[in-house]
């Protein structure tokens, strides 16, 4: 029983005393009253019980909760798939669509970032990759204080997924944090880095690195599925075609045992032993082909806790019985 919203234009609307407000919403809410029999009780017309209808909601006298009838059914799952794959905890969103993922994934993030418990100051890491893009987007909880630092280099990758600092000054801008930005490629040369250790900057977000209380990372797919990779990336190399992901550039395989090619010595990004270090590292993927990227970033402790969704929560489990 929801009253038709009204037209009419909001500063010419009246305002009516909450007495009355209390009144229509109680009859209408809890009696069961049409809206007719409202406004005969209280000697109104039909569009006025509207109106005050309308405003029982805006000032939270009445309150609305739409309940999700599968979340017990939900958390048993993500329980089931924390223990399967040894993580701290897995948030699951009901499902998500390539078009609203930011959105779809904002509940479980926002619980994932409460538990990190944050104090001003603190550092949270965020990846690179489609799916931190999105959350970036549109998926961000309130960061009021806390520093967001990019965990790869990426400034002068030509797509979106990749431009880390991009990815950083979006995420920092919906949630109220202050970006830290690396100008760094991703696999610059032996010279370049050389240069960039010694810049004042560079080594401000690699300390911020080593102190981080939590992350939101991506987890990458396998190599040889992807249309892209980082630039400076080989993306024919043969050590990569047995690379089921990666975490902030680190590639490994299904068990999660590191896998190196030529020049990954040079790649700007967080190492594995410091994202391991991480009270509250999420990783954040969906879809059933990312399945064994997910299991080789737990069990290679790139993440320690997960957000996902049940369908991908479920490939997941079949994979690992």
């Amino acid at each position: 029983m929801t009253p038709q919203p009204s037209t009419e234009p909001e500063q010419t609307r009246p305002r009516f005393p909450l007495e009355v407000v209390h009144q229509a919403a109680r009859m209408y809410y809890l009696e069961e009253a049409t809206q007719a029999e409202i406004a005969s009780r209280l000697g109104v017309s039909r569009p006025t019980v509207s109106r005050l209808l309308t405003q029982a909601r805006a000032a939270g006298i009445v309150r609305i909760e739409v309940v999700d009838p599968f979340e017990d059914e939900s958390q048993a799952l993500g329980e089931r798939l924390a223990k399967a794959l040894g993580l701290n905890a897995v948030r699951l969103s009901p499902v998500t669509h390539p078009a609203t993922l930011g959105q779809d994934l904002a509940a479980p993030i926002a619980a994932a970032v409460r538990d990190m418990q944050l104090s001003a100051g603190d550092a949270v890491l965020i990846s690179s990759g489609q799916t931190t893009y999105e959350v970036a987007r549109a998926g961000m909880p309130p960061l009021p204080g806390i520093q967001l630092v990019p965990t790869v280099g990426g400034y002068a990758d030509p797509l979106p997924r990749f431009q880390t600092n991009e990815i950083t000054r979006l995420a920092a801008q919906a949630s109220g944090a202050f970006p830290a930005f690396l100008f760094a490629q991703a696999l610059p040369s032996a010279a370049m880095l050389a240069t960039l250790r010694e810049e004042p900057a560079f080594q401000h977000v690699t300390n911020l690195w080593g102190r981080a209380r939590g992350a939101l990372l991506g987890i990458g797919a396998a190599p040889t599925s992807r249309d892209f990779l980082a630039r400076g990336i080989p993306a024919t190399s043969e050590a990569l075609t047995s690379a089921v992901g990666d975490v902030c550039l680190n590639f490994f395989d299904r068990d999660g045992a590191a896998i190196e090619f030529d020049g990954s010595d040079r790649l700007v990004r967080t190492s594995r032993d410091v994202l391991a270090a991480i009270p509250h590292a999420v990783g954040i993927a969906v879809g059933a082909q990312k399945a064994p990227s997910i299991v080789g970033a737990a069990r290679g402790s790139l993440i320690n806790e997960l957000v996902t969704d049940v369908p991908t929560a479920r490939a997941i489990l079949d994979l690992v019985a």
